[in-house]
């Protein structure tokens, strides 16, 4: 070892020119997702973003963060990341309009083994794509370069959500009663939660490639997997602002079992009309491949519906009319009831 040699932080793995290109790179992204409450450009140390809160008496901040799971891997497979950037911002932006906030803004949280300028900026096409889905400015990131800590080719990313909502419309679940109706709106496939079951069935049971191409999927494996999660900010922009909406679920992991309960007052349980809402062909695959029940498949996947609302019997119509009116695919799956013990009841049409 040549102790005379002066090392550079380049010799250490990580390189700042590649960094400094692939904001270069995603610049134009980013700017797309810019408004006249962005007060600041890319570089800023902080983020400013200026709130109009004339049309609210008392408005709250409504904040939620997530990932994107071990769908990533699907991505690495692939070799296509122009996508998963829209996955992580539904992920976040979901949970938030389930209090019936309007998305703000957004940050993401990238880290790599080896920053690679078009693969970075790929990532951040997806992300800006998904702010400007939710109609959130993206006003800020991370990209850590960490050498030796992830494989070769591989990343992991967060993003954090922003909204705001006035304190007397925020959602809560509280007030659900039983009779409300359950409406389901139709998710573009499994969005990113079960990945490590369905790695599991795909690849290790099956020993499948994600360039098979499926009869029954009408496409090739990876492609049916990388479907990019639904952002349902369209759904409540329809919906909200008409209709006195009790509750809002966001089905992402723990599938119906999980999320349901979460906006059900004591005492009340969702009775779902299986057979109500039309099923992507890729969860009936998923459950042949992998040989999984019923049930386990209702605990882990959204199952088609990726977002439910309560609504009074009286409005439930005209909100799936006008739903459908925003391009929503939407159904009326079910009913709340009365219930001591089950909080969720699966019940064939």
């Amino acid at each position: 070892m040549d102790d005379t040699k002066k090392l550079t932080y380049k010799d250490a793995g990580v390189d700042t020119k590649e960094g400094e290109r692939a904001v270069t790179l995603m610049k134009d992204h980013v700017k797309r997702t810019f408004n006249e409450n962005v007060l600041t450009g890319l570089g800023s140390f902080g983020s400013l973003f200026q709130i109009d809160v004339a049309t609210m008496s008392q408005p709250v901040l409504v904040s939620g963060t997530d990932g994107v799971g071990t769908k990533l891997k699907i991505a690495f497979m692939m070799d296509k990341h122009d996508t998963v950037g829209i996955d992580c911002v539904a992920m976040c932006v979901n949970d938030v309009l389930c209090q019936g906030a309007k998305p703000l803004f957004f940050l993401d949280y990238i880290a790599t083994g080896k920053v690679k300028a078009e693969k970075i900026a790929d990532i951040v096409k997806g992300i800006a794509e998904g702010c400007r889905q939710s109609g959130s400015a993206l006003v800020g990131g991370e990209t850590a370069e960490m050498p030796d800590f992830y494989g070769e080719g591989e990343y992991d990313m967060a993003g954090f959500s922003v909204g705001m909502v006035d304190k007397e419309k925020i959602i809560t679940g509280e007030h659900v009663a039983e009779g409300n109706v359950i409406i389901g709106i139709a998710s573009s496939g499994i969005h990113s939660n079960g990945y490590s079951l369905v790695r599991k069935v795909f690849f290790d049971k099956m020993n499948m490639k994600v360039d098979t191409y499926v009869d029954e999927l009408g496409q090739t494996l990876g492609e049916a997997l990388l479907t990019p999660t639904k952002i349902y900010a369209a759904a409540c922009n329809a919906v909200l602002p008409k209709y006195d909406v009790k509750g809002i679920v966001h089905i992402t992991g723990g599938g119906f079992f999980e999320n349901i309960p979460r906006i059900l007052p004591e005492g009340l349980a969702a009775k779902i009309k299986v057979g109500t809402w039309k099923v992507p062909p890729i969860f009936p695959y998923i459950k042949k491949c992998g040989n999984i029940d019923k049930i386990e498949m209702f605990s882990t996947f959204n199952m088609g519906v990726g977002m439910m609302m309560i609504a009074s019997a009286k409005d439930a119509d005209a909100a799936v009319k006008d739903l459908r009116a925003a391009g929503e695919t939407a159904d009326i799956i079910g009913q709340i009831v009365k219930s001591d013990s089950e909080r969720v009841i699966l019940e064939d049409k």
